[in-house]
This record gives C-alpha cells, structure tokens and sequence, in this order.
C-alpha cells in the first residue's frame, strides 16, 4: 500500500492528510495561525509557513512510510529572498491591499482587455504579486534590490523540501506576469515591473516529480481551488462545484479562454491540465446565517435553524432577503453594497427569515452559473453548507440541477494527494484516481418546485439596490 499526503495550506489554517492508495484516511494533521494585520497590509513571517509544515510532515512519518506529498496553497502569498533563499521580509500574504496605487497604474497603462488576453485575470488589484512587486520596487527599494528569488507560497515550500527553484502554472495564474496562452513568463510585464525573469521560478505543470525527501518523492501541486476541485471530481466538462462556507465558491473546467467581455469579472486560470478553469465567488454565504443565528437565534444551531426553514413552503411567503453583509462581488461588483430583508408582512415569522436566507444563497449560485455562462448537468457541493439536507435540496431546486454532496470534506487535500499519486504512477491519470477513489454523498435532484417568483424578486431587488 503506497501512502500519499496532500497538504493544504490556507490562509489562516494548515491541514495535511495521509491516504492509502483507495483514499482512506489513515492520518491528519491541523494547525491554526494567525495573520499579522495592520490596515490594508496583511504579512506573516515566511518561516512560519515552513515550521508548521514541517511538524505535521515529522508527525505523519511516524509510523507511516509517505511515498509521496503534493501541497495546494492560495495563490498571491509573496516571499521574496536573497540567493541562498533567505526571506529579505515578511511574507506579502494574498489579502494585503498596499499596492492600491500600483494595480491602478498597470491598468491604466496595459488596459483590462490586454491584461485579461495574456493573464486570464478579468481586473487588476491590489494582491496581484505584480502589484506587490512594484509596491516594494516604488516602497523598499533596499528589499527591492536584494531580490535574487521571488516565490509563491507552494514554491517556497517546495524550496525548503527540495532546494529546487521552481513553481507550476496554476499558482502563477494571478500573478499578472504568466501569459496563460503560451504558458511563460510575460517578458513586458516584467520590464515594466523591473525585475529579470531569473529571479523567478523555473515552470512547471501540475503533477510531476521535482524532488525527493529520504524516500517521499515531492510532486508540484495546484492551488487550493483546483486541488479541492480534483479532490471533488471536478474533472470534466459538465460537472462544476460550488462551496458554501463563509463565502461561496463557484468552480468550472473549462476547454478554452472565454473571449473577453468587459462585463465580466470571471477570472480564467491554468487548470492542472494545462487547459482552464473559471472560478466566481461570493462575499458572503454561509457568513449570513451566522449573523442571523448569532443575533436573532439565540441559543439554536444550524439543524434546528434548518428544522424550522424546513416548515415553510418555497419562496418564503414572498419575503427575499439580500445576502450582501460585506458587500457583493459576482455577478455584480459592488463593495458598498448591503444587506436586508424585504416584503416583511404580519404572517412572517424567524422560520421565514432563516428559510429566505438559505434561498438567497442558492439564488446566488444560480445567478453566477448564469454569469460564467456554465452549462452543467450536476453540481458538487463542499463546505458547510453541504451538511444541510434543506439547503442541497434548495439549491437543486433552484438551479434545475442534479446536487451532489461528497464522502470526504478534506477534498483539497484528497486532491493534492490524487497529483501526488499521479506524479508517481500510483494512478495513471487524475481522471482515473477521481474515477477509483473521490466518494459521493447524498444524491439530490430537482424537484417539481417554481422558484421562478423567488429568483425574480431577487434579481429585481439586486437590480435595485446593488
């Protein structure tokens, strides 16, 4: 039996899990962490990453022979280091918002359309690691000008296993310095920011074998998003996820770059295999029913807020509530927008109000399936919103779509543990390891319910306020 990790590392949490080759689970590892924020400006010390990676590697060893590990993280987390790979600072982490002034520039002075042909990425902001770059350029010019490395998180770890300068395609999606048509670096946007294409990583494709630690090979990974698809098995046309957590995350395979559409904020990313994928998200999802049942449930969980939603019919009696509590982003980009609930009536009760918010968010899904332009036949569903019954069965209904659950919440690191399989020829392809080993929950297909009154109100509602 071939053991295989899969590590994930997020942006305020690390999990790693060991699989056997059938995808049980035979060991886990969680550590939490907490993020240095001042204002705008998001860092963490970029040794920390590696310490915690390393105590759950030790700990998962012990007594288990790791063939392989792969590692997903979030994309825009930037470590700069001398040539020895030495962190020159703290790391930039994903969410740091400095470089505000810098993204304006290179937008004004490429133009969306021309960033989005070469990058995929349908804006420009501030956590773009060109961005970033230019900030320290304009900023810290001492940093600046020491820079013999720049790494992404997943590269910088795989530095520290490996020694290996290198880095693969997904992960460098959002940087706005890979031209995702011909899968290189974008010789321009580098003159612009000023920095010489060997200070950058060499580039690689998801699941390959770049290195070996004692007996555990070391395989490039994908970012969070992708890897949690492949761990879902998002791996055809068709089939997409969508993940309702604190926000929602909207996640398609996609064959080709959409052509550009100045009304669209989709962004487009290298897949893991070298073909795309569109993801849209949400500000807020799960987050909603949390501030209600904070505020007006005192004392109920989750199931007994669902247990009473379950009582009142579709539609909520007409009353729709606006799921905006920090502001929108897709389909609709606003981050002034607000939430509320309207068509209040005496009838109404907190039942009422529970169930308008879980049909809020599958309006939302709707909405953004709508807006990538996405045509499904099934939808699998992650995050705490998946152990829901009332809510899957909302969200099929609403969309039309056969809703899926999974048999394993760790899917990001099942699926960095899939490409380490793959890397190693555990599986012969990703497609095969989903086929063998990704396990299904709950099966829930539409009903013979007409949302059509609900989704209506709320689009004229959005077109109203937001």
């Amino acid at each position: 039996m071939q053991y295989l990790l899969g590590a994930d590392v997020g942006t305020t949490s690390l999990k790693m899990v060991l699989f056997d080759e059938d995808g049980a689970e035979v060991g886990e590892f969680s550590k939490d962490y907490e993020l240095e924020v001042t204002g705008d400006r998001v860092e963490l010390d970029a040794g920390l990453y590696w310490e915690m990676f390393s105590e759950g590697f030790a700990e998962l060893s012990r007594g288990h022979e790791i063939y392989a590990l792969s590692i997903d993280t979030q994309c825009e987390t930037l470590i700069v280091t001398d040539g020895r790979g030495s962190p020159l600072r703290k790391a930039i982490v994903w969410l740091d918002n400095r470089a505000e002034e810098q993204a304006r520039r290179i937008e004004r002075d490429y133009g969306v359309q021309q960033i989005y042909e070469r990058t995929g990425q349908p804006e420009v902001t501030a956590t773009w690691p060109a961005c970033k770059l230019l900030w320290l350029k304009e900023n810290e010019p001492e940093v600046f000008a020491g820079i013999r490395k720049v790494f992404l998180l997943e590269d910088y770890l795989l530095y520290r296993l490996t020694g290996e300068f290198i880095t693969e395609r997904t992960l460098q999606s959002s940087s706005l310095y890979l031209d995702i048509t011909s899968g290189a670096w974008w010789a321009d946007m580098l003159r612009y920011i000023g920095i010489d294409e060997g200070v950058l990583p060499e580039l690689h494709g998801s699941g390959e074998v770049v290195g070996k630690v004692g007996d555990t090979y070391i395989i490039t990974g994908a970012i969070d998003q992708i890897a949690g698809a492949i761990g879902a098995g998002v791996v055809r046309e068709g089939i997409v996820s969508e993940m309702t957590g604190t926000t929602m995350a909207v996640f398609a395979p996609s064959p080709e770059i959409p052509p550009y559409d100045p009304g669209s904020k989709v962004p487009c990313h290298v897949n893991y295999d070298g073909r795309y994928c569109l993801m849209a998200w949400t500000s807020t999802a799960g987050i909603a029913l949390k501030w209600f049942r904070d505020n007006f449930c005192e004392g109920l969980g989750y199931t007994e807020m669902c247990d009473l939603a379950e009582g009142v019919e579709p539609g909520s009696c007409g009353l729709t509530f606006l799921p905006y509590l920090c502001g929108s982003t897709m389909p609709k980009y606003n981050p002034n927008a607000r939430g509320g609930f309207y068509g209040f009536t005496m009838e109404h009760t907190r039942a009422h109000a529970v169930r308008s918010i879980l049909e809020s968010v599958a309006c939302m899904l709707k909405s953004n399936l709508d807006y990538m332009g996405i045509g499904c036949d099934e939808i699998r569903s992650m995050g705490g919103g998946a152990l829901s019954p009332l809510w899957c069965q909302i969200k099929a209904d609403m969309t039309g779509k056969r809703l899926v659950t999974l048999g394993n919440s760790q899917s990001a690191c099942l699926g960095s543990a899939i490409l380490a399989g793959v890397g190693t020829g555990v599986y012969p392809s990703v497609e095969a390891a989903c086929e063998r080993i990704v396990r299904t929950g709950e099966v829930y297909l539409p009903r013979d319910v007409d949302y059509s009154d609900t989704y209506k109100r709320f689009c004229e509602l959005e077109d109203k306020f937001l």
